[in-house]
């Protein structure tokens, strides 16, 4: 599709690698734009029968949004249009009516975590490491949407642990937190597991597990009605966040005025 964007198709599966290793898979808009037409596709396509989302290279799955793509955010607009559409991909991701399946390696962080999320199944290699470590590099805030999505996916208790300490899950907990189904000793470990797990769910009943998928999406749909625009305002327009981005790229510690 692109090369930041590599597709790989064989047997009915689907195979999406981002391949930004150099930038540890952080995402494009162009990138997530991508995302959404690939759902799209195979969606339409009667003859796909699952989808592997994957990081290139063992060190991440995907660290986020590019931080580039915020040095020119000044207003709530630009701060609210940035979170319909990230949140736009993720419901693409979500409306697929193939079984979609993430395989990470690495850090799994931001939106990339937001994107392993929605995805159906996950698997990790031993190195995988998930969470939202925004409180100490950006200053920024998920959307209400996205906090409900983490908070029925691991639990509140969790999401504000995550968020307020703003660690890394390690592979280990986030099996026990039902983020991963299992932990594979690699990468290439991890990718074979993807193709023989993808082979698995893609001879199963197609409409079996179509109607599992919006079942779940139906349960969850009800927390889209709760108003959060004013909080990813706050955050996108503050200083801080103004602060984060710039220290951020300039690799020193952000220096928080609560404003």
């Amino acid at each position: 599709m692109s090369e930041e964007l590599l597709v790989e198709r064989r047997e009915g599966i689907v195979h999406v690698t981002l391949n930004r290793p150099q930038a540890r898979n952080a995402l494009t808009f162009g990138m997530y734009e991508g995302l959404a037409k690939l759902a799209a596709e195979a969606s339409a396509d009667d003859s796909v029968r699952a989808v592997i989302l994957t990081g290139a290279g063992e060190k991440a799955f995907a660290a986020g949004t590019d931080i580039s793509e915020f040095r020119n955010f000044r207003t709530a607009e630009d701060a609210i249009g940035y979170e319909a559409k990230i949140d736009r991909i993720l419901t693409a991701l979500e409306d697929c009516t193939k079984p979609t399946i993430a395989a990470i390696s690495g850090a799994c962080t931001g939106g990339g975590a937001a994107i392993a999320a929605v995805c159906d199944l996950r698997i990790g290699a031993a190195n995988a490491r998930f969470g939202f470590p925004i409180a100490r590099t950006l200053g920024n805030t998920l959307s209400m949407v996205n906090h409900a999505r983490m908070a029925a996916l691991i639990g509140p208790a969790r999401v504000t642990d995550l968020i307020f300490t703003a660690r890394l899950m390690e592979a280990e907990e986030m099996k026990q937190a039902g983020l991963l189904s299992e932990i594979l000793p690699d990468h290439a470990a991890l990718q074979a597991r993807a193709w023989e797990l993808a082979q698995t769910v893609a001879g199963h009943a197609p409409l079996t597990l179509r109607a599992t998928k919006q079942a779940l999406r139906r349960l969850r749909d009800a927390s889209r009605a709760i108003h959060g625009d004013d909080l990813v305002a706050m955050c996108f327009t503050s200083r801080d966040f103004a602060e984060g981005v710039e220290s951020f790229l300039a690799r020193r510690p952000a220096k928080w005025e609560g404003r």
